[in-house]
């Protein structure tokens, strides 16, 4: 008794929810839930299958040893092969769609699909082989080298996974039926039916999933020999710091030089498995470095900027500073010490900073006076391009006509410290476009360069010319 009345409640519940829709008299309205949203989602019956999950991608085989060795004579067998790459999974297959009872789907006034199917999921990649182990051969007589046997092959790549099978979609049961609609009253001269054909659409079989591709095959170990009954000091070729830190204090850079040889094999004891290009030591390069600071500002003003040294196999110090610092400097190299003298250090930001100071006088008198707002002109080259042009009469109020166009020769251009004065009447311009009253647009182009660095930046005028004071 109990357990019928606990099975039969979800149905009272039900019913009591769906009975708030009744009116008094008894007669059923259709519930808010039962609109075009309702057919909406009816469109699709069932549930479409779910891709099947990827494979795993395969584990990389692991490199082989590095090993130093000391040579005299002995007999030594090496083994230092990489290790091979595990296959990658398969993937899953796709799971099949939800194709219940399809006839509670038909007898709707619209078309409805059947479920795809689920796709097969792709394999995973097989794992990369392992790389053969770097082999350092120290000796006093290269012959002793062939007795060495060694073997550094590269491991096998690892297979890829098979894609998964996709699930067929849901067929059909019945692929059209008639709805009749009928609009008026019944009795009525406007009362007036019809049918109209639904059709169901059968689902999409899901697509088989990609098969992964194999992993590659590892590379073939290295040999470097060394003429020497004692092992190489590491290098330390590279430093990247703040300027700051560079001054009062000398920095030691090193490396061991190498030449590349071909013929490792034949090195070796016969079979050996490695690779052809092998190093042969030539010697170690050491070299100090030290900054000599002459610019005006203090080294302090440009602190959080990187400067990296590196020592190169023709025993030079390549110094990079940053991109946001100019530097015009010298190197001179003596006695395993180089020494760059900066001369002028300017931040980028400074580089660019022109303005027009004045458009003066007329004719071949006039010029255009710009000036340096950040003082640096008599570290910095400067280069000036001019496009000149005049208002053009015919072509309205805006229309304007190029009178000159290109770059302004030295002798046309004076500094006096951080103001520079263009003679823009010296140019190739005709005279009716320099006279008083003309209204001209003046773009300038100023090249900034200094060492192996430069910026453009350009600065445009408009305005009338004035007759002179």
């Amino acid at each position: 008794m109990h357990n019928d009345f606990r099975s039969k409640l979800p149905l009272l519940l039900i019913f009591g929810l769906f009975s708030s829709f009744l009116p008094a008299s008894g007669s059923v309205l259709c519930p808010a839930f039962a609109s075009d949203e309702y057919y909406k989602v009816a469109r699709n019956y069932g549930r479409d299958g779910r891709t099947g999950t990827d494979g795993r991608l395969g584990r990389e085989g692991r490199s082989g040893e590095n090993q130093n060795i000391f040579v005299n004579g002995s007999s030594v067998n090496l083994d230092l092969s990489g290790k091979n790459g595990e296959d990658g999974e398969d993937g899953e297959h796709g799971y099949q769609p939800d194709c219940h009872d399809q006839r509670d789907a038909y007898d709707v006034s619209h078309d409805i699909n059947a479920p795809n199917g689920g796709n097969g999921g792709n394999g995973g990649k097989g794992g990369d082989g392992g790389n053969g182990g770097s082999l350092t051969v120290y000796y006093s007589n290269l012959a002793d080298l062939r007795n060495i046997s060694v073997r550094a092959t590269g491991g096998e790549g690892g297979r890829g996974g098979r894609g998964g099978n996709g699930t067929q979609g849901c067929n059909c049961h019945r692929r059209s039926w008639e709805v009749k609609t009928c609009k008026g009253t019944p009795g009525s001269p406007d009362y007036q039916c019809t049918d109209k054909v639904y059709r169901c659409r059968d689902g999409s079989d899901g697509r088989d999933g990609s098969d992964g591709s194999d992993g590659s095959q590892g590379r073939l170990g290295t040999l470097s020999i060394v003429n020497s009954k004692k092992a190489l000091a590491a290098d330390s070729p590279t430093v990247q710091l703040a300027i700051s830190e560079l001054t009062n204090k000398q920095f030691h850079l090193s490396k061991n030089k190498w030449n590349l040889r071909k013929g490792a094999a034949s090195l070796l004891a016969p079979g050996a498995a490695i690779a052809d290009d092998y190093l042969e030591f030539e010697q170690r390069l050491e070299e100090a470095f030290q900054i000599v600071w002459q610019e005006r500002q203090p080294i302090t003003n440009f602190g959080n900027q990187a400067v990296t040294l590196n020592l190169t196999d023709s025993k030079q110090v390549e110094i990079t500073f940053s991109e946001e610092l100019w530097v015009e400097g010298s190197t001179k190299s003596e006695a395993n010490l180089t020494t760059f003298t900066v001369n002028h250090a300017i931040s980028k930001k400074d580089v660019t900073r022109l303005a027009v100071a004045e458009f003066a006088d007329a004719g071949q008198n006039l010029n255009l006076k710009i000036v340096d707002l950040a003082a640096k002109s008599d570290a910095i080259n400067t280069q000036f391009r001019v496009k000149f042009r005049t208002q053009d009469s015919l072509q309205g109020f805006s229309g304007y006509k190029t009178e000159y166009e290109g770059d302004i020769p030295n002798e046309l251009v004076t500094r006096d410290y951080n103001r520079f004065t263009l003679a823009l009447g010296k140019l190739k311009i005709p005279d009716e476009a320099l006279r008083p009253g003309v209204n001209v647009d003046i773009e300038i182009v100023a090249t900034r360069s200094l060492g192996i660095r430069s910026a453009k930046q350009t600065i445009s005028w408009q305005g009338a010319i004035r007759k002179p004071r």
